[in-house]
C-alpha cells in the first residue's frame, strides 16, 4: 500500500478516535455463512457496492468463476417488495418523448395565459412535475443500487451515467433524466461501446445539454463535438486536433430534437434520410452534406449515416481503447492504475471491438484487482450505498430523500455535475476535512435512528409497522467477514463505544468501511 493511501486510512482513524461528544430485503434469513478468506472479501468489496450475506452466499455457492459469470450475465430480480415501489413510479409507465411533448404542450398553454394568478399556479405544478419525476429518477437508481443482485452492472451504470454526464437544471434535464439512465445508458453498460456511445449521442438529453440541438449547417455549435473526444471517448492528448473537432461537428449537424408530431419539410430528395426516433430527430435540411476529413479519414455527405462511420472510426482508434480501459480501471482498482492491467483490458478492447463485457472480464479476472484492496477511498455514492447494504440488511428503504440529501451534501448530487466533466474517480477528491466530517454524521443517521428511510415520503400509513430501530451491525456476518479485516485503531475505538449505537457509527466511520 502508497504511503499516501496509508496517510489518508490514519487520518480517517484519527478522526473518528478524536469524536467524543457521542454518548426483509437483504435479510440474513438463514444462517450466515463460515468465515471468508480476507482476499474473497476484498475481491467482493470492489465487484458490488457493498457485500451483505446474499452475496458472500452466492459467491461461495458459485465459486469466484462462477460469481463472475454472474457479475457479467448481469442478471437478477429485485426484491418483490423494491420492485412494486419501481413500478409504482410514473417514469415506470411514460417513456421520455411523451413527458417532454407533454411539458412542450403545456409550457405553450401557460405561455398564452394571461398574467395572474391562474398562470402562477400552472408554472409551480409544471414545475413540481418535473421535480417530482426527478425525484423518481433518483430513487429508482438508488434502490436499484441498494438492492439489484446485479450489483456489477448498477455500478457500471452510475460509472457511464457519470462519464456521459448530463446535469438536472439544463434544458429539460429534470423530464429526460430517467429516460437518459433506462434507455440511453442501462442496456449497454456490458454491450458494445460503439453503441452505448451512440444511444447516448441520439438521446434528447445529451443533445440538449451540450447544445447540439442547436447545431445546423451554416451556424455550428462545436460543444458537443469537442467533449465527445475529449470526455467521452478519447481523451486529452490522444491525437486528434481541432480541425478533427471542426469536422466532427459539422458531422453532428442534423441530430436535434423535436416535440411536435410534425414531420418538417425537406427537398424531395431528402425525405427518405428524414429519421425520428421518439424526440430524436436527423433533420437532413439542417445537415452540412459537404464532405469531412475526420481522424484521417475521409466521409462523403451522406447524412445520418456519417455519424455511425465517425464513431467507428473513433472506436478503432487504441487511444479509445486506452481511454475507456484506464478509466474503468482506476474506477474499479487504483487512482494510478497498473499500466500492465490497462494494456490487457485495451488489447481486449480493440480485440474485440469494443466489448465491454470482454473488458470487464479481463479486469474482473485480474491479480491486480485484489492486489490493491484497501487503497480505494470509496466515492460518496459507493460509500452511502455500502454503509446502507450493511446496516439495513433485510429491510426495504421506502424513502429514498434522506439519502439524495446525504449524496448532494457530500458533493456527488445524482445528475447533479453541472460540467460535463463527470465526477472525479481518484481518491483524493473525497479526502477533505469536511468530507469526512459529513461522512461520520451520515454514518451517525444510518446507524442510530434510520434517519426516516423507512417513513412514507407522504407521512405515515396508519396501521404501518412502526420504522426499525438503530441496526445490530454486532452480528454473525460482522465477526465472520468484517471483524478479522479490522485494524488495531478501529478495533481500539470500537471497544470504547458507550452504546449499540455508537458502535455501530464507529464502525461505518471507519477507515475499513470507507475504503474498499
Amino acid at each position: 500500500m502508497g504511503k499516501h493511501h496509508q496517510m489518508r486510512r490514519r487520518d480517517l482513524t484519527a478522526f473518528v478516535l478524536t469524536v467524543t461528544e457521542l454518548s426483509g430485503v437483504f435479510a440474513p434469513a438463514q444462517a450466515a455463512p463460515a468465515a471468508l478468506r480476507g482476499v474473497d472479501f476484498d475481491f467482493l468489496s470492489r465487484v458490488t457496492y457493498g457485500p451483505t450475506t446474499s452475496t458472500v452466499a452466492d459467491y461461495r455457492r458459485e465459486g469466484q468463476r462462477g460469481f463472475i459469470r454472474e457479475l457479467l450475465d448481469g442478471s437478477g430480480q429485485l426484491p418483490p417488495a423494491v420492485q412494486q415501489q419501481i413500478d409504482a413510479l410514473e417514469i415506470s409507465h411514460r417513456d421520455g418523448a411523451t413527458l417532454l411533448t407533454d411539458a412542450a404542450t403545456e409550457q405553450k398553454r401557460i405561455g398564452n395565459m394571461p398574467d395572474g394568478e391562474e398562470r402562477e399556479a400552472a408554472r409551480k405544478a409544471l414545475n413540481d412535475h418535473a421535480n417530482s419525476l426527478l425525484n423518481e429518477t433518483q430513487k429508482r437508481e438508488l434502490l436499484r443500487a441498494m438492492y439489484s443482485p446485479a450489483q456489477l452492472r448498477e455500478q457500471l451504470v452510475w460509472f457511464w451515467l457519470n462519464q456521459f454526464s448530463i446535469h438536472q437544471g439544463k434544458a429539460n434535464g429534470r423530464w429526460l433524466a430517467g429516460d437518459y439512465a433506462e434507455q440511453a445508458v442501462r442496456p449497454h453498460v456490458l454491450g458494445r461501446f460503439a453503441d452505448l456511445v451512440m444511444a447516448t449521442m441520439t438521446h434528447p438529453a445529451m443533445l440538449q445539454y451540450l447544445d447540439n440541438a442547436q447545431s445546423y449547417v451554416g451556424h455550428v455549435n462545436e460543444n458537443y463535438a469537442r467533449e465527445l473526444l475529449e470526455l467521452h471517448t478519447l481523451g486529452v492528448g490522444s491525437g486528434y486536433t481541432q480541425q478533427d473537432v471542426q469536422e466532427l461537428a459539422r458531422i453532428l449537424t442534423g441530430l436535434g430534437v423535436t416535440v411536435t408530431g410534425d414531420r418538417p419539410k425537406v427537398k424531395k430528395e431528402w425525405e427518405a434520410l428524414y429519421l425520428r426516433r421518439g424526440d430524436f430527430e436527423f433533420n437532413p435540411a439542417r445537415h452540412d452534406f459537404g464532405a469531412k476529413q475526420f481522424l484521417g479519414k475521409r466521409i462523403e455527405g451522406t447524412g445520418f449515416d456519417e455519424v455511425q462511420q465517425a464513431i467507428d472510426i473513433i472506436v478503432s482508434r487504441p487511444e479509445c481503447a486506452q481511454f475507456v480501459s484506464r478509466r474503468l480501471a482506476t474506477y474499479f482498482v487504483a487512482d494510478e492504475p497498473p499500466p500492465a492491467l490497462v494494456e490487457r483490458m485495451s488489447r481486449t478492447f480493440q480485440k474485440t471491438h469494443g466489448d465491454l463485457r470482454a473488458v470487464m472480464e479481463t479486469l474482473l479476472t485480474s491479480l491486480e484487482l485484489v492486489k490493491s484492496a484497501g487503497t480505494k477511498l470509496r466515492d460518496p455514492m459507493q460509500y452511502v450505498i455500502a454503509s446502507l447494504r450493511l446496516a439495513y440488511e433485510g429491510r426495504t428503504i421506502v424513502n429514498t430523500r434522506p439519502i439524495v440529501g446525504w449524496l448532494n451534501s457530500l458533493g456527488e448530487a445524482q445528475f447533479g455535475r453541472v460540467t460535463p466533466d463527470g465526477y472525479p474517480l481518484v481518491s483524493s477528491a473525497w479526502t477533505s476535512s469536511g468530507q469526512m466530517s459529513r461522512r461520520f454524521e451520515i454514518a451517525r443517521a444510518i446507524a442510530s435512528n434510520a434517519a426516516g428511510l423507512f417513513q412514507p415520503e407522504n407521512g405515515a400509513v396508519p396501521g404501518a409497522p412502526p420504522p426499525p430501530g438503530f441496526p445490530q451491525l454486532a452480528s454473525r456476518f460482522y465477526y465472520d467477514a468484517i471483524e478479522p479485516r479490522l485494524g488495531a485503531d478501529t478495533r481500539a475505538a470500537l471497544a470504547r463505544a458507550s452504546s449499540q449505537a455508537e458502535w455501530n457509527t464507529y464502525l461505518l466511520a471507519s477507515p475499513e468501511l470507507n475504503y474498499r
